[in-house]
């Protein structure tokens, strides 16, 4: 392999023309042949550029509606041919096939046209042939050819042919060639993905997974461990799609747990009043409502005011003036809302290290995303868990039931639990967490955890009482015995919410019938592992 490799003649082929022209007119005026096909061609001509269309080249017309016009040993060859073999350059020679040294090429929207709802006969058509298979044959040769697939890489070339009198690294055209195969891999993804779904087919044989790179973290988990950042190409509302307005740069671990604080925190409907949710190492250590968002963020702050210190804050309005005041009394990571006042960016702009996200809305819960897990060997795929539980879903399993406020607490708490690490105990007072319990081994414990919780706040509030007197509780599993329903009866809790279905079902009910609490089955649990 050669080290430089000079760029005398050009194909440019693209879907997204952003910078096409500055690109064509730049390479011109460093002697570069320019060939294009259909519109490419057109919009250069346009712009007074001399232009020689690839069906000039290869004697055959475009056809087929375009299907077929780059599928050609004229451009393949002029792609794949090495130029250190005689006998490449002799097949050249005798075939009329002239070295294509630079290939631009973009691909069919074929992701867009999905995005935008394209029926099926639209997603087709919108599927590219021409443009990876020449991407392909430009990345293999990659010894000699330089292949450009992003609109970011342009000034790269560019400037290498400035740097190196009209040539290209061997540097440069490995990283283009990484780049254009991981284009390629992304886009048979896309297409492979968007017809599973067409079909119908939950669990495809062979399933791929593609990212675009987005940041690079200062380090992972840990910093021992190298970690950086992926888009998967959706518009979700979220971290990876928020603008950061100010703040250091984001960790692994800011990310995901801001991911974690905005997918809870959309839970509660805007429609219905302000929601604030703190979050810290991915669970919920304070989540409530209020009349104003600054009612429901001290709401939430007084579940437990230790947990969150240097937490994640998310709120389902836009931040206002008061709300942030009231956050920048402690040490915050991250603030993510839908939107934030100009006030309350001055608020933050005196924190230097507290990073402000803002999207333009929030995540829907219900929508049907795939979620994916690595585990050793291989990956675990699943439907994001959208289950939802209304009023008219539950059932009254004592011989007390739930009075109506009671039941709107039960609701609340059930909402939580499902964002809170098994096993997990949720205890809500008048629509805002008291305690929570996650992660432990048993559920006893979770619910232990969650009133001794409780109970710190309260001396630290000096309070009369903890605020689980009088709560609701739930519990993102079934109770396998009666003990844990004890321990949050113990705690003060008067009703109970939870999936129902183990063995010992009748053994829990009798249980909340002699401690006089009212509990209701949802049917359904929340496990998250």
């Amino acid at each position: 392999m050669t080290d430089l490799a000079p760029l005398r003649r050009a194909l440019l082929s693209v879907s997204d023309k952003t910078g096409l022209v500055d690109l064509a007119r730049a390479l011109a005026e460093r002697g570069v042949e320019l060939l294009s096909t259909g519109g490419s061609a057109q919009a250069l001509r346009d712009a007074g550029l001399e232009v020689r269309d690839v069906a000039d080249v290869t004697g055959f017309p475009e056809m087929m509606d375009g299907r077929v016009k780059t599928l050609h040993p004229v451009v393949h060859g002029g792609l794949l041919a090495r130029r250190d073999l005689d006998g490449h350059r002799d097949a050249m020679v005798e075939h009329n096939i002239g070295p294509i040294d630079l290939l631009v090429v973009n691909l069919y929207p074929f992701e867009e046209t999905v995005a935008k709802g394209g029926d099926y006969a639209a997603c087709i058509e919108n599927i590219d042939i021409g443009g990876p298979a020449m991407i392909r044959s430009a990345a293999k040769n990659h010894a000699f050819v330089t292949v450009v697939t992003d609109v970011e890489d342009y000034d790269a070339v560019l400037a290498e042919l400035d740097a190196n009198d009209g040539q290209t690294t061997m540097a440069l055209r490995q990283r283009l060639a990484q780049t254009a195969y991981a284009r390629t891999a992304a886009y048979d993804t896309a297409v492979s993905t968007w017809m599973a779904g067409a079909i119908d087919q939950n669990e495809p044989r062979r399933r791929s997974f593609s990212g675009t790179f987005k940041q690079t973290m200062r380090y992972g988990e840990n910093s021992h461990q190298s970690a950086a950042f992926y888009t998967d190409g959706t518009n979700r509302p979220g971290v990876a799609t928020a603008v950061v307005h100010q703040g250091k740069a984001l960790s692994y671990n800011n990310i995901n747990d801001t991911d974690a604080a905005f997918e809870l925190v959309a839970e509660f409907d805007p429609a219905d009043g302000p929601a604030v949710a703190i979050i810290k190492h991915a669970n919920p250590c304070g989540v409530a409502r209020g009349n104003t968002l600054l009612e429901a963020y001290k709401n939430a702050f007084d579940c437990d005011r230790t947990s969150a210190f240097g937490g994640i804050v998310a709120l389902n309005q836009p931040l206002d003036e008061e709300t942030a005041k009231a956050i920048t009394e402690i040490f915050t990571e991250v603030v993510i809302a839908p939107g934030a006042s100009d006030a309350a960016k001055a608020v933050f702009a005196a924190k230097k290290n507290l990073r402000l996200l803002t999207t333009e809305a929030l995540p829907d819960p219900k929508e049907p995303i795939t979620t994916y897990r690595q585990v050793a060997g291989g990956m675990l795929v699943q439907d994001k868990d959208t289950g939802y539980v209304g009023m008219d879903d539950l059932k009254v399993v004592t011989k007390v039931a739930p009075t109506d406020e009671q039941m709107a607490d039960l609701l609340f708490a059930w909402k939580v639990a499902k964002h809170v690490k098994s096993n997990a105990i949720v205890y809500v007072k008048d629509k805002a967490t008291v305690g929570v319990g996650a992660g432990q081994m048993s559920r006893l414990d979770s619910a232990l955890i969650a009133a001794k919780k409780a109970e710190r706040m309260a001396e630290a509030m000096e309070l009369a009482q903890p605020l689980t007197i009088g709560s609701a509780v739930a519990s993102d599993a079934f109770f396998p015995f009666a003990d844990g329903l004890l321990e949050a009866a113990a705690a003060g809790a008067t009703c109970v919410i939870q999936p129902g279905g183990s063995m010992r079902d009748d053994e829990v009910i009798a249980a909340a019938d002699e401690a006089g609490i009212a509990m209701v089955f949802t049917g359904m649990r929340h496990f998250k592992h």
